[in-house]
């Protein structure tokens, strides 16, 4: 159903019947043409047809098929990566002999997956463009949830590395493909997924989108244009990709991914053991225990959120949660005799070590234009997440249970980073956009770009 235009808005348009999207066949063609002359922030005719209210309309129904499965999916995509601790303290340890310290088997078993997810990153993201995310992302899950049934049969710990590794590619093109995916649909800000996931709104030839009309699917394209001026495909040039690696920034964020995940990763790798064997919690307890500092993450992450969105203070959110999490592993690793005080701090160092990894994906994809930069600024992101991943692993030793002093200092010491990271965008940004206002600098080759802090 076409949406109904607001008929004062309406009337002020003098563009013809020819630049009528119903009317138009070469619509889009014409559209593509011309956006780049004047780039992100402009007037554009298409937004303006509308009232506020039909296009949030438009959004909740983006926001219905897009975020519900993707979120499923990565849900499922973490627990098959980070299950490990939970089969430890239930007998995995044992069975599997791994209690050796040279080597760490568990630690290797552990950091193994990150080696092939780190170095698939960049082609797999590339492959999501290529194939479109409704086949690419639905046949990496159904292949990895196959892999995943194989971890029940493993009899010798050598297996399961091979296996680690073999799930390492497969889930490698998940999170930036879904990353990348987002991005495309909005604004700054596996037979199920095959079902039900989308491809990119550009694509107007693909099924998997007609639950928006024609009118809506520009009005999307038109909105994500108006704020960064790169919702339309670009031919993929190696150059362009590349590209990317230039800009300092590109790294920063990937730094501050990477710090988010060292605690994010050690904690799905040690938490259970931790409440098990150091704060004396049984293998049922534990297990238990384990859900409601996530679930208190899942809170902090949607009130960050939603101040970082009414507020666009991004970097503000980042450095809040890591200061969060630094506190939490204070008092996890030295209140010591006080069981209830370290486990509060459980709370508070999973809460802020998880909400960054949404705080700073916003925080990044806010600050970037382009579409092959994007790509490329996705794979990198989840490319250094993956190496906080190998030091969160490595980090925590079986020597070092069960206090795990040495690690818990090393998190603390990435969330510091995170900090000083910050604020040295922070400040960039700001001189930047003093410059871009003043007309001495061009920001991301657009007039009308600002940074957000």
């Amino acid at each position: 159903m076409a949406l109904r235009r607001d008929p004062e808005k309406q009337a002020q348009l003098d563009f013809g019947a020819a630049s009528d999207p119903k009317v138009s066949p070469d619509y889009d063609k014409s559209y593509s043409k011309h956006h780049d002359e004047s780039g992100p922030g402009r007037y554009d005719p298409i937004i303006d047809r509308y009232t506020e209210a039909e296009i949030r309309r438009v959004v909740r129904k983006v926001d219905f098929r897009l975020i519900p499965l993707c979120g499923l999916m990565y849900c499922v995509s973490l627990l098959d990566r980070t299950n490990l601790s939970n089969a430890a303290i239930a007998g995995m340890t044992k069975e599997l002999n791994l209690r050796t310290k040279n080597p760490d088997r568990y630690s290797v078993i552990t950091l193994v997956f990150f080696i092939t997810y780190v170095i698939a990153q960049p082609p797999t993201t590339i492959l999501t463009r290529f194939f479109g995310p409704r086949i690419w992302l639905a046949t990496i899950t159904l292949f990895w949830g196959a892999t995943m049934i194989g971890f029940g049969f493993v009899k010798d710990w050598k297996t399961l590395v091979g296996l680690r590794l073999i799930l390492g590619v497969l889930e490698s093109g998940f999170f930036p493909g879904v990353v990348y995916l987002l991005s495309t649909w909005y604004k700054r800000l596996a037979f199920l997924g095959y079902i039900f996931l989308v491809s990119f709104p550009d694509n107007q030839k693909s099924r998997s989108i007609r639950f928006i009309s024609a009118e809506e699917r520009q009005l999307i394209i038109a909105r994500v244009n108006q704020d960064r001026g790169d919702a339309d495909l670009e031919k993929f040039s190696i150059k362009k990709w590349l590209g990317g690696a230039s800009d300092w920034k590109i790294w920063a964020y990937g730094l501050c991914f990477g710090c988010a995940t060292t605690v994010s990763y050690a904690l799905a790798y040690f938490l259970p053991i931790i409440l098990n064997q150091e704060l004396g919690f049984d293998t049922g307890t534990a297990q238990c225990l384990i859900a409601p500092p996530y679930a208190f993450a899942g809170i902090v992450m949607i009130v960050t959120g939603w101040f970082g969105d009414k507020y666009h203070q991004r970097g503000f959110c980042v450095a809040f949660n890591a200061m969060l999490c630094i506190v939490g592993l204070a008092v996890m690793g030295w209140a010591y005799g006080d069981t209830r005080a370290r486990y509060f701090g459980v709370f508070f160092a999973t809460a802020g070590a998880n909400a960054n990894v949404p705080s700073v994906l916003t925080y990044q994809a806010n600050n970037i234009r382009g579409q092959w930069k994007r790509a490329f600024c996705s794979a990198t992101l989840v490319g250094m997440g993956a190496l906080g991943g190998i030091v969160g692993s490595t980090a925590f030793r079986s020597q070092d249970a069960p206090t795990y002093i040495p690690g818990l200092s090393v998190a603390m010491g990435s969330q510091a980073v995170i900090l000083l990271v910050v604020g040295t965008l922070t400040m960039t940004f700001k001189l930047n956009n003093k410059k871009a206002d003043r007309g001495e600098k061009i920001l991301e080759d657009s007039p009308s770009f600002r940074y957000t802090v």
